[in-house]
């Protein structure tokens, strides 16, 4: 199963783990990898974090929206 998230840190910790397990069981491996990658996708979608794609659009979406009320703001007070 392909990991949704793709982050540096999010691969390093599969890694870490995988690390931990011994070195002759390369097929029990791979299904605990696949495995850590489902519990790990499912918990970080459970505790709502974002991508740093998604969290930069909206970010943009937000100073567009704070710019056109900060205009409108001004046309009132004047």
């Amino acid at each position: 199963m392909e990991c949704k998230v793709k982050n540096y840190r999010f691969k390093e910790l599969v890694d870490g783990i995988l690390s931990i397990i011994p070195k002759n069981t390369e097929a029990v491996k791979d299904d605990i990898k696949d495995n850590l990658k489902i519990l790990l996708n499912d918990y970080l979608r459970k505790i709502d974090v974002v991508t740093r794609e998604e969290f930069d659009v909206q970010r943009e979406v937000l100073l567009k929206t704070r710019k056109k009320l900060e205009d409108l703001e001004d046309k009132l007070n004047k």
